[in-house]
């Protein structure tokens, strides 16, 4: 059968990132520019069974690229994890004549997309956007840029007062399991440590920061912590530094969700700009079932396989660079 690409389908699915906008804007107009039509599917893979679908015209993304969030929603998605779920979107794909999806997420949309793509052989491509930048075969993802200038902002003004009061500051950043945001926001923003789960235990990392960390030259300091299982979080740090070490005068500040907000960075919208097009330009080439990454500056296709399944390494060489500095 010759394949025929009209209509494609465009979704945002698990957490937001700043970008995601800009993404659903190059989509869109990449698409319209090839001669193809393109369907807004609202709500992540919950609107593809809810029928949640309105046609875009390149004037539906207008003044969007700068805004931070997704215009078209995103959602948890329980349904969509069983045959059936799948079966009533594969349906709905039908129905509106959709003939290839382009997905926006994390490794949650392209897992879900993997398994649909396989079923009923639809072809899939997915954009990298989340703000943990954890998935493997891209060097950055949608969203993280924007995230890490929102914590270095937090931090510069947590060292304001932690300095006017000689206290220590854990500072809990998202990153779920991966240290990538704790770090670079570490050197970025001058702190003394950063506490992540690619690391030693949480013990081992506290000890050798107060060996290495806290001198008596130092009248405050700030450690940042990914939120993780393996690390604890902050709050739970914090609790062991103030029985081992009651000296300190320990402050906990959860970051929370402004690190998902605001409006993208120019790195973020050139990157989702790129990406964006990206997509369409493979689907046009026949790809599917491949994430669009971004090596040394160039577009890569990456196998939803292998970004999923492949752990993405924080760089040894960034961890002794925080080291040395922070002495």
């Amino acid at each position: 059968m010759e394949y025929k690409l009209r209509c494609i389908g465009v979704l945002t699915s698990g957490g937001d990132s700043p970008g995601m906008n800009a993404a659903i804007r190059a989509v869109t107009r990449t698409a319209i520019y090839n001669g193809i039509r393109v369907k807004a599917i609202y709500r992540g893979y919950k609107g593809l069974i809810t029928g949640e679908i309105k046609e875009f015209q390149t004037q539906d993304v207008s003044n969007i690229i700068q805004q931070g969030g997704t215009i078209l929603k995103t959602a948890r998605c329980q349904e969509f994890t069983t045959p059936e779920g799948r079966r009533i979107a594969y349906e709905t794909l039908q129905r509106e004549e959709i003939d290839a999806l382009v997905v926006i997420g994390g490794d949650g949309t392209f897992t879900g997309a993997r398994v649909f793509a396989q079923e009923y052989n639809i072809p899939i491509v997915g954009l990298p956007g989340t703000i943990d930048n954890d998935l493997w075969g891209t060097d950055v993802t949608i969203g993280y840029d924007t995230a890490l200038n929102t914590i270095v902002d937090a931090v510069d003004k947590i060292r304001d007062t932690a300095s006017s009061h000689e206290r220590l500051f854990f500072v809990e950043v998202m990153g779920r399991d991966a240290g990538f945001l704790a770090l670079n926001s570490a050197i970025a923003a001058g702190a003394e440590a950063a506490i992540i789960p690619e690391r030693e235990t949480q013990e081992e990392q506290l000890e050798s920061l107060i060996k290495n960390g806290f001198r008596k030259s130092k009248n405050s300091s700030i450690v940042i912590v990914a939120e993780s299982k393996e690390t604890g979080g902050a709050q739970a740090l914090a609790e062991k530094m103030r029985v081992h070490h009651p000296e300190y005068d320990v402050r906990v500040t959860i970051l929370g969700h402004i690190q998902r907000g605001g409006s993208p960075t120019a790195i973020d919208r050139i990157l989702a700009s790129r990406m964006g097009a990206a997509a369409i330009d493979a689907l046009l080439d026949e790809q599917r079932s491949i994430m669009i990454g971004i090596q040394n500056d160039k577009i890569v296709h990456v196998p939803f396989t292998k970004a999923i399944k492949d752990d993405k390494q924080v760089n040894p060489e960034k961890v002794a660079i925080l080291q040395q500095l922070s002495i």
